[in-house]
């Protein structure tokens, strides 16, 4: 196969990126995951205690709020995990995340124009950093969720440098 310039393009195997997550990201799922089941429990109590009358209704809801907030708390994050993964080479960076719905990106280390790394409040508490790598594509950028900050860190400095040292624009 040949690339724009007439010159053969490197040969690359699709296969799944190589890199887990960092464990602590189960956690910080499972976190997550309670704290948004948590306002809509709060929210199912708040009706009930205003409701008069027949409260059969609310409590079956509430128990039913509950056993889903069980199972996604515990089947999720775990899930998540084992499909989420991550790796930088020398030609692109690839990554598969998801957990229901699973997206696959790869893009090539010449069309990378930024790299940032983030942490919100939880992520920090869980010590945990995510990595955005932008490119020019209109799917958007590749993130990078749960990864420990010092390999989000280290990840960041690899790919500045090699993108640095491409002297073609990657716009």
């Amino acid at each position: 196969m040949f690339s724009r310039t007439g010159r053969e393009a490197p040969v690359v195997a699709l296969r799944d990126p190589a890199n887990l997550v960092c464990r602590r990201a189960i956690w910080y799922w499972t976190a997550r995951a309670l704290l948004c089941w948590l306002v809509v429990a709060a929210v199912v109590v708040l009706v009930l205690v205003q409701t008069d009358g027949n409260r059969r209704p609310g409590y079956l809801i509430l128990a039913g709020v509950l056993l889903l907030a069980a199972l996604h708390s515990a089947v999720m994050p775990r899930w998540r995990y084992r499909v989420h993964r991550w790796e930088a080479t020398p030609i692109a960076v690839y990554t598969r995340a998801g957990w229901f719905n699973q997206e696959r990106r790869i893009a090539p280390l010449s069309r990378i124009q930024t790299v940032d790394t983030e942490r919100g409040p939880l992520e920090q508490l869980f010590r945990l950093a995510n990595v955005t790598v932008t490119t020019a594509s209109a799917a958007g950028p590749l993130k990078i969720h749960g990864l420990a900050p010092d390999t989000a860190d280290q990840l960041v400095a690899e790919l500045t440098a090699a993108t640095a040292a491409d002297p073609h624009d990657a716009t």
